[in-house]
């Protein structure tokens, strides 16, 4: 069998061409961006040692297993980042979370290091792609996850970036700190949502969050003014749909200039809010 005939097989069997591509050159022990050799080497046989791999991946994705669970990364932000089934499979839209946050640091040079909080961090994308364009700030990154933690910690220490991390759920893991910045993207599905049947293989505890997925964010929206500094902003990552939802909650919590902005298809993914301590 060919790696030709092996990636028809795959396709019959109802993979993304990308997706059995990326898992293929897996199984071969190559770059998943080598796709350029794959293509040059299609006619080239599938050699036998590689053969038991490719079954066993190709038998994990047809089971709904992400991708990257199945690499064991995922690039973000422009790092790559170990992941497993401890931790969310971070989603390109985050970027858009990374990116305000980003902006809403003080500019370096002022008159106290920038301090940036990110609560729920799972695989560490938003404190790990702040820490790696902002090296003059303290990042902080928390998650109620043991296991979530680790790979975390052991994403930053490969990729060599000082982030200190502490466990604890949302703003009680870090007693009296104050931040510039608090980012966030918690769970925003609701329980019983039909999109969870998708899910399946990532942590529950990291998607869903009560009758209406607010549950976290109102947590969240409650405890922030506390832990930040004047000026200070919160920003939630949040569902398609929830947006004037979450806008609303920042308004009564007493914080200004809330807006929200979109992903990549233009849908409202993440809001946010300025804490001046003025109500």
């Amino acid at each position: 069998m060919t790696l030709a005939d092996v990636l028809q097989q795959a396709t019959r069997a109802g993979l993304d061409r990308l997706d059995a591509q990326m898992l293929l050159l897996h199984a071969l022990g190559r770059s998943p961006h080598d796709r350029a050799w794959l293509i040059a080497h299609d006619r080239d046989p599938l050699p036998a040692d590689a053969s038991p791999r490719w079954t066993t991946l190709l038998q994990r994705r047809q089971a709904g297993e992400p991708v990257a669970y199945l690499l064991g990364e995922k690039e973000f932000g422009g790092l790559r980042l170990r992941v497993d089934a401890r931790v969310l499979v971070p989603r390109p839209d985050t970027e858009v979370l990374v990116d305000w946050a980003l902006n809403a640091l003080p500019r370096p040079g002022g008159p106290h290091t920038p301090r940036l909080l990110d609560l729920g961090t799972g695989s560490g994308a938003i404190a790990l792609t702040v820490a790696s364009r902002r090296p003059d700030a303290q990042v902080t990154a928390t998650d109620a996850s043991a296991g979530a933690l680790a790979v975390a910690q052991t994403n930053a220490q490969r990729l060599a970036l000082p982030v200190r991390f502490a466990h604890g759920a949302w703003l009680a893991a870090v007693p009296g700190e104050r931040f510039d910045v608090i980012a966030s993207n918690p769970p925003y599905i609701a329980e019983g949502d039909a999109h969870l049947t998708a899910l399946t293989h990532e942590p529950i505890t990291a998607l869903t969050s009560g009758p209406d997925g607010l549950d976290d964010i109102r947590q969240i929206v409650a405890q922030a003014p506390a832990a930040l500094l004047p000026g200070g902003w919160l920003l939630l990552e949040h569902g398609h749909n929830q947006a004037a939802a979450v806008r609303a909650l920042l308004n009564a919590a007493g914080f200004q200039q809330v807006s929200s902005r979109n992903d990549l298809a233009g849908i409202a993914r993440c809001s946010g809010g300025r804490w001046t301590g003025l109500r």
